[in-house]
């Protein structure tokens, strides 16, 4: 497994736009632990929407992650479409053109596996991220997001602006934003059974089918991915980051109500969408340019994560983190 280099991060200057959200909460620790010195950009203090407020929050950095975005579950983009798609679009713009005004050496800028085409053929290839439109409750954000490839291509062929862009399969885990209505699949799943098992309740309602798959990375391995692709990616061309492993949802109900003691019924709505019909990413290409491969099983991750769950159910209502 490759790991981060100390001599690289000791004492560069990095910031990190939604720095307080979820993938920042790992990456922020990581970076500090590696003797960084982080400047997290929060959307409370700097409205990247703003070029002024995107060329003050990245003033002085020698590298900067682009992880800030307007960004929610199915129901959220099905009810923001216009938000979703005008607030990435600004943000990812400025970003790239204050970084290259402010001389950042570096700019590490995620997409999402919500940009490839909606029948993809599994694995996805990063050689197919063109071939289609998205699915269609993901199409604002996932297009939004898919322009940061465009972006990263074009400054580093007029500019010369070292531009990279990871592609995240779905992420989970601690800090995670656990809403019912706005959440991603797994921390709306580990609420909704996480109180059906402290209520003691007979069944539990899930959206679709439970037919389509997904796949699901640890957010601790993204946050190492990201800081692998920093140290050696020197290419736009977009790469996948993920474990390689596809996960029905049916599939994950089961296993999240068990780790979460939950034994009643599960009955699934089919009158709820489904979302894309499969996503499980081909993730050879960032082995062979980085050497990243996933550590955390799907089943440790989930264990960890209703464990930090609870204890912060115990103390502080989920979702109050920040998330941009």
């Amino acid at each position: 497994m490759s790991v981060p280099s100390r001599s690289f991060w000791s004492g560069r200057r990095v910031t990190v736009t939604g720095g307080a959200g979820f993938v920042g909460s790992a990456l922020v620790p990581a970076l500090q632990a590696l003797g960084a010195e982080v400047r997290t950009v929060r959307s409370a203090e700097h409205d990247l929407r703003d070029p002024r407020a995107a060329r003050e929050a990245l003033q002085d950095s020698e590298l900067v992650f682009h992880l800030a975005a307007n960004v929610g579950g199915i129901d959220f983009n099905r009810r923001n479409p216009a938000p979703l798609a005008y607030d990435n679009m600004m943000i990812a713009g400025n970003v790239f053109e204050q970084a290259r005004q402010a001389g950042v050496s570096k700019l590490v800028s995620t997409c999402t596996v919500c940009a490839y085409p909606k029948f993809t053929p599994t694995p996805f290839s990063e050689d197919d991220l063109w071939n289609g439109y998205p699915e269609e409750t993901n199409a604002p954000y996932g297009l939004a997001k898919r322009m940061v490839i465009v972006l990263s291509d074009t400054y580093r062929r007029q500019y010369g602006l070292d531009a990279v862009v990871p592609v995240l399969v779905n992420l989970y885990g601690p800090n995670d934003h656990f809403s019912l209505e706005d959440s991603h699949v797994i921390p709306a799943m580990v609420r909704k059974f996480h109180e059906a098992s402290t209520q003691g309740r007979s069944e539990v309602t899930m959206w679709g089918t439970g037919r389509p798959s997904r796949e699901f990375m640890y957010v601790d391995d993204a946050a190492r991915a990201l800081l692998l692709a920093a140290e050696h990616l020197h290419t736009s061309a977009p790469v996948n980051i993920g474990t390689g492993e596809e996960t029905h949802i049916r599939e994950l109900a089961e296993l999240i109500a068990a780790l979460t003691g939950f034994d009643g019924d599960i009955i699934w709505d089919a009158s709820k969408p489904d979302g894309q019909p499969a996503r499980h990413l081909d993730v050879k290409r960032a082995n062979a340019l980085f050497g990243f491969e996933a550590e955390v099983k799907l089943e440790d991750g989930l264990r960890r994560t209703i464990e930090w769950f609870r204890e912060r159910e115990a103390g502080q209502p989920p979702g109050a983190e920040e998330h941009a």
